[in-house]
């Protein structure tokens, strides 16, 4: 299937007639979130790579004229307007990795109106998902306070191309690794993972188990010591790595019951068997709140694996994101709707020390003090660079995270900072407003 038709048909039916109409004049559209979900002190800008490679390499074929006539019942004569169409437009963009609120561009294009707005469902799809995987993560990294995290989330999500996103997202906000051995070897993460259940239940015993896996792996080993209690599990991987002598890099991992009181009791028993050095490994349905419950009460435990709520974004599965026009053959619109009014005119977003960000019109002066965030990622259809890395998207998810106020990073009950308008955005906004009210009321 051509990710070209991977779109909403009303996408296709309106480029079809702006093509018809000679509609081509260069049209911007912004992409952004009109409000945060709850929970969230801010978003973790995501899905751009992606974004730019589907934008590279977009060229409308016979075989997707076919599926759109099948689509549309209609003979395929009627869509040969669209054969060939191509991007060739300009991104300015957010860069993955840095922080984001409300109402700011994530990301415009300014291209021929047919372009654009054909392009507009697989942008959304791309960057709403990502975004919301990339903030649910980044709120794990803070919560674990410099502990590591590993991704364990791929049997969970919704599909394995979810999963591979899950991992890549994971890694660009902190995480240690992933147990998604495709993401690992595609993006470079470091794999990890341990032993299932089953695997000690398919033994006569769990020492057996755990001895048998330590044959296989003899570097350093995690054993899963909940498969039948916990504590005598804690005692048999204690006596294995003993008997063994392995000890440092080793672990045993937690991953039902109360994880605190076990890691404290397991914690004990290690180090009454001189394993000291063994480290303690919780799983088993966390995220966010609880591996913030777990560090605020002194649990003992040195490394976290989350999965199902956090490569799902389980509390906050979706954004509430538009892709607006805002400029239409340098004409400025917006959208009146109530609730739903949109701003004209392309952006920019100058962020100010504090997260004091503007939102003011593209061709703006920088406020003292300030920068610029959306930046120029294509031009004519190409790429203006090479494609980012995520050690580059980690940094900046780093320097902005410092930067971000303590209110915002709160786990539990977050206070997002608010960008405001800049004067000469709020002036076109009024006048762009009264002259489509004048219109609509005009007889």
């Amino acid at each position: 299937m051509s990710e070209v038709t991977t779109t909403d048909l009303y996408e296709v039916t309106m480029a079809l007639s702006y093509l018809r109409e000679d509609m081509r004049a260069p049209a911007t559209f912004s992409l952004f979130v009109r409000d945060l979900p709850p929970g969230r002190g801010f978003l973790v800008a995501a899905g751009l790579e992606p974004a730019l490679d589907y934008l590279s390499r977009f060229r409308v074929g016979r075989a997707d004229l076919q599926e759109f006539a099948q689509a549309l019942r209609r003979p395929v004569e009627d869509l040969e307007p669209l054969h060939g169409l191509s991007f060739d437009g300009q991104v300015r963009a957010v860069p993955e990795g840095r922080l984001v609120l409300a109402g700011e561009p994530l990301l415009e294009v300014t291209a021929p109106l047919p372009q654009a707005q054909l392009v507009e469902t697989y942008l959304l799809t791309l960057l709403c998902h990502q975004t919301a995987v990339a903030s649910k993560a980044a709120r794990c990294v803070l919560a674990a306070g410099g502990r590591p995290l590993v991704d364990f989330s791929l049997r969970r999500t919704h599909g394995p191309r979810s999963g591979m996103q899950a991992a890549r997202l994971c890694a660009l906000v902190g995480f240690a690794g992933t147990s998604n051995v495709a993401a690992a070897t595609r993006y470079g993460i470091p794999a990890a993972g341990t032993m299932a259940h089953s695997y000690v239940e398919a033994f006569a015993s769990e020492e057996e188990a755990f001895r048998a896996f330590a044959r296989t792996h003899p570097g350093p080993v995690t054993f899963l010591v909940d498969t039948y209690d916990t504590d005598r599990g804690v005692a048999t991987a204690a006596r294995v790595l003993t008997d063994l002598g392995l000890g440092p890099g080793c672990a045993v991992r937690l991953d039902s019951g109360d994880l605190g009181v076990l890691a404290h009791r397991a914690r004990t028993a290690l180090d009454a068997a001189g394993l000291g050095d063994v480290q303690i490994i919780a799983s088993g349905g966390l995220d966010e709140y609880g591996v913030d419950r777990l560090v605020r009460d002194g649990a003992p435990i040195d490394a976290y694996a989350v999965g199902t709520k956090v490569g799902t974004a389980a509390d906050a599965p979706y954004l509430d994101a538009a892709y607006k026009l805002v400029e239409y053959d340098g004409r400025p619109v917006m959208k009146l709707s109530s609730a739903k009014v949109t701003a004209p005119g392309p952006k920019q977003v100058f962020r100010g020390v504090g997260f004091r960000d503007v939102i003011a019109l593209a061709n703006e002066e920088p406020p003292d003090g300030s920068r610029p965030l959306l930046r120029t990622v294509m031009r004519g259809g190409l790429r203006t660079e090479p494609p980012d890395t995520l050690e580059a998207a980690r940094a900046r998810f780093e320097a902005d995270v410092e930067a971000l106020p303590e209110e915002a990073r709160r786990i539990e009950d977050p206070v997002p900072p608010l960008p405001v308008a800049s004067t000469r955005l709020s002036a076109l906004t009024a006048v762009v407003r009264h002259r489509l009210e004048t219109r609509t009321r005009a007889p």
